[in-house]
C-alpha cells in the first residue's frame, strides 16, 4: 500500500508552513521533488531548503525527478494538459516503485494549497487507477492570501462577489459576469491588457510572500504598462516568475 500525502507549503517561504505540514513532512518515508530544468532550479531549490529546515536527522529520503514539459504541438489545450498529466503520473509511479518497492509513505510539496489551481490531486487520481493508494491532503497558505496580505486589502468588498479565474479566461471571455472583484492566476501574458481599463483598479504581486516579493497597485490605466515591464525584468532576472493579481471595478 502506498500512502500519498500532498503537502501545501504556501508560497515558498518556509515560515508559511503550518505545524501540520511540518509534522506530515517528517512522517514520510520518501519525498519526491520535481525539477523543471536549469532555468527553474530555484523552485526545486526552495523545496530542498524547506526540507533542510524542517526535517529531522532521521527524516525521509529525498529524491528529485525531471518534470516533463507539455507538448505544444498538440493544439487542443485540454488534451495537451491531459497527456502531460498522464506522463507525470507515470514518472511518479516509476519513482515510487523504485524507492518504495514494499510500499510506504510518499510526500509531495505543493506550492500554495493543493486545491487551488494545482494539478497534483488530478495526477494522484491517475495513480488510483493503477495501484493501491491512499491519499491525504495537507492544506497550505494560498497565493491569494499572500497577495491580499502584501497589499493590506480584503479579498472582497462588502457583499461583493469574487471570481477566481485564469489569464486565459480573461483573454478569451473578458470580465466575468456579475463579479466586482476578480483574482487572476496562471497568467503568463498580462491578460489584463485585453480589458477595458476604465474604472479598474489592480493589485499585483510577483513572488508573493517571498523575500523577493514585488508589489504594484493603482489604476490599471496608469500602472498596467509598468507591471508588464516589471514582470518581464523579474522573469529575466530569476529565470521564472510566479505572479497573481486582483482586479476591482
Amino acid at each position: 500500500m502506498i500512502e500519498l500525502t500532498l503537502i501545501g507549503i504556501g508560497t515558498g517561504n518556509p515560515q508559511h508552513l503550518t505545524l501540520q505540514a511540518v509534522d506530515a513532512l517528517n512522517q514520510q518515508d520518501l519525498i519526491l521533488i520535481p525539477n523543471k530544468g536549469e532555468t527553474k532550479d530555484d523552485l526545486a531549490g526552495l523545496r530542498r531548503e524547506i526540507c533542510a529546515q524542517t526535517l529531522r536527522a532521521d527524516g525521509p529520503k529525498i529524491v528529485e525527478f525531471q518534470l516533463p514539459v507539455r507538448d505544444e504541438a498538440t493544439k487542443d489545450y485540454r488534451k495537451r494538459v491531459d497527456d502531460w498529466h498522464d506522463e507525470i503520473a507515470e514518472i511518479w509511479l516509476r519513482n515510487i516503485r523504485a524507492h518504495l518497492p514494499e510500499g510506504g509513505k510518499v510526500g509531495f510539496l505543493v506550492w500554495g494549497d493543493p486545491s487551488l489551481y494545482d494539478s497534483t490531486m488530478r495526477i494522484a487520481d491517475r495513480l488510483h487507477r493503477v495501484t493501491e493508494l491512499d491519499t491525504r491532503v495537507i492544506p497550505g497558505i494560498t497565493s491569494i492570501q499572500a497577495l491580499t496580505a502584501g497589499h493590506v486589502i480584503p479579498l472582497n468588498e462588502i457583499n461583493g462577489p469574487v471570481v477566481i479565474t485564469t489569464g486565459r479566461q480573461i483573454r478569451d471571455a473578458g470580465w466575468p459576469e456579475g463579479a466586482t472583484s476578480v483574482v487572476v492566476m496562471l497568467d503568463g501574458a498580462c491578460s489584463f491588457q485585453h480589458l477595458d481599463a476604465e474604472g479598474v483598479q489592480i493589485w499585483w504581486s510577483a513572488f508573493a510572500g517571498m523575500p523577493q516579493e514585488i508589489t504594484l497597485s493603482g489604476a490599471l490605466s496608469e500602472v498596467g504598462e509598468k507591471i508588464i515591464q516589471t514582470r518581464a525584468e523579474a522573469r529575466a532576472d530569476h529565470g521564472w516568475i510566479m505572479d497573481i493579481y486582483l482586479l476591482r471595478r
